[in-house]
């Protein structure tokens, strides 16, 4: 079996917004959020004019009974999108895809491995499916859609 690669709102809107949910795609088979996380997605879809088609085909990924007990155990400030694809992540041994600063803290906790926006990105960088400055020019994008990067440039993790 395939480990699965939560990705929860945040990773979810930004590729939607710069229209490059391939990345991701062509990473991992195996890239799903939970029915949580896609529900923060549609809210987004009717706030803030999300792409509502951009993750049509991604999985969605329901929690078992354990998994829900898990989540609602986690730090109450993280939204029920963050906590079920942590949980997910934890039980299934997968990889969590989030922006989100305590989110991530609370993956680490639980030892699952994390990465983001930027990680996606240096992983297609590395992969070859983009070159770094078609990389910069994404980023700049969605900085420009509002994304806290904690960097402007790609450049010092190529």
């Amino acid at each position: 079996m395939t480990q699965p690669v939560l990705l929860d709102n945040t990773v979810l809107t930004n590729f939607a917004l710069i229209g490059r949910t391939d990345f991701v795609f062509d990473l991992w088979s195996a890239a799903c959020t939970t029915p949580a996380g896609q529900a923060e997605y549609q809210a987004g879809i009717k706030a803030h004019d999300l792409p509502a088609n951009a993750w049509i085909s991604l999985e969605v990924t329901p929690l078992t009974p354990v998994e829900s007990a898990f989540a609602a155990h986690l730090q109450p400030r993280l939204g029920i999108g963050e906590r079920s694809c942590i949980a997910v992540a934890c039980y299934r041994s997968g990889l969590f895809a989030s922006d989100d600063y305590d989110a991530r803290q609370q993956a680490k906790v639980h030892g699952i491995p994390i990465t983001g926006t930027i990680g996606i990105l240096l992983l297609n960088i590395q992969r070859q499916t983009i070159t770094l400055a078609a990389g910069n020019s994404l980023l700049e994008r969605l900085i420009e859609f509002g994304y806290r990067s904690p960097v402007v440039h790609l450049d010092e993790f190529v």
